[in-house]
């Protein structure tokens, strides 16, 4: 039972993927992996099951990745990303203005803080909010941490509202991006629903308490419009949405305005600078910054995470932190850090790929429209 406490912070996990972070993150230990609640029915449909921030998780299913990526844009697609939970972004930074973890942050309507880490941040995320909280407590704050052990299923693609619609009493029209309700879903109760993705489509994600995960993943899938995808597909339409994964795209050698996160912070904690790393960020929010994420676009051979980006000129100026071929626009993009005179869309450089020089252009993001849904 929860407590009636003036705010109660849950802890879960993120998990993001992306192909080159999964080659970092192999491993032949499987059995001292976490596995989520979906774990048998991912190897009973055929997942194809890697290591990834400490868990085994799939990757890719019978269905190839380009065929799943495109259905997730024309249709729907299902994907196991339990223990999250959606709301806002926010960040966590240290004194030097690193981003020590982008989270999740929903204000509940029940009276408490729903806050939703990376997996690969839990530790040190953890270790914070305690801190934290003994510290608010010694002051005489009615303030409590709970760690909550749900599945969470996130379901992807234009068909998506359609095919939620017909396991919930709640009008999903009323629940625009970024807002949550709990509520039954096909049967299993309990479950509380958020209008959000990482892929840029419209969307739902399902916290699902854990006996009740095979269930729902189950429900889903009868229906036809319905496919499971995994960790290689969820990257690279996170990356034609220009959306950041955390370890590769920002740290905590990052601050928010390199990483054109700016918009996370609120007019109020940048007027009282109350946050850690607070001196370094507000002035570069002033526009005294060095280097900027850029989204690149370019032909030939696919950029990859750790490539040099350089200047016309060919001197070096930046480094590539993520990039996939496009399976919607058939290019090859990417995002990277380079100084903020190169920041501009429409700036050309080179980037060095299998050690040749090929032309890229700085381009905006995303780099595919999103989709999300929003009021009339």
């Amino acid at each position: 039972m929860r407590q009636a406490v003036s705010m109660v912070a849950h802890l879960g996990f993120r998990l993001r993927a992306l192909p080159s972070a999964l080659s970092r993150s192999l491993s032949s230990a499987q059995d001292v992996l976490h596995r989520t609640p979906l774990y048998d029915f991912h190897l009973a449909h055929g997942g194809k099951m890697v290591a990834f921030a400490g868990w085994s998780l799939p990757v890719q299913y019978q269905d190839s990745h380009m065929d799943l990526h495109l259905h997730t844009r024309q249709h729907c697609s299902l994907f196991d990303v339990s223990h999250m939970l959606q709301g806002t972004l926010s960040l966590f930074t240290n004194e030097a203005g690193g981003i020590l973890d982008d989270l999740i942050v929903t204000n509940t309507s029940e009276g408490y803080l729903y806050v939703v880490s990376n997996a690969g941040c839990w530790d040190k995320d953890l270790a914070l909010m305690q801190n934290k909280v003994r510290e608010l407590q010694n002051k005489g704050s009615d303030v409590g941490l709970e760690v909550v052990d749900n599945a969470l299923l996130a379901l992807q693609g234009p068909t998506a509202a359609q095919v939620l619609q017909a396991g919930v009493a709640h009008d999903l029209r009323k629940l625009p991006f970024m807002t949550s309700a709990v509520m039954e879903v096909f049967g299993v109760a309990g479950c509380r629903v958020t209008r959000c993705g990482y892929t840029g489509e419209d969307g739902m994600e399902i916290s699902v308490p854990a006996p009740g995960a095979v269930r729902l993943a189950t429900a889903f899938l009868e229906n036809p419009e319905v496919k499971l995808a995994g960790l290689a597909a969820r990257d690279s339409l996170r990356l034609e949405a220009g959306l950041c994964l955390y370890g590769n795209d920002i740290d905590e050698h990052t601050t928010p305005v390199e990483g054109s996160l700016s918009w996370t912070l609120g007019k109020r904690r940048r007027a009282a600078m109350d946050f850690p790393g607070a001196e370094v960020i507000v002035p570069q929010l002033k526009g005294k910054v060095q280097r900027r994420r850029v989204g690149l676009m370019c032909e030939g051979a696919p950029m990859r995470a750790h490539s040099p980006i350089l200047n016309v000129e060919g001197t070096r100026i930046g480094t590539v932190t993520s990039g996939c071929p496009s399976p919607c626009l058939k290019k090859n993009v990417a995002m990277g850090y380079v100084p903020l005179e190169y920041s501009r869309p429409g700036t050309p450089l080179l980037v060095e790929v299998r050690r040749k020089q090929q032309m890229a252009v700085v381009s905006k993001m995303p780099f595919v429209p999103t989709n999300y849904y929003t009021l009339k």
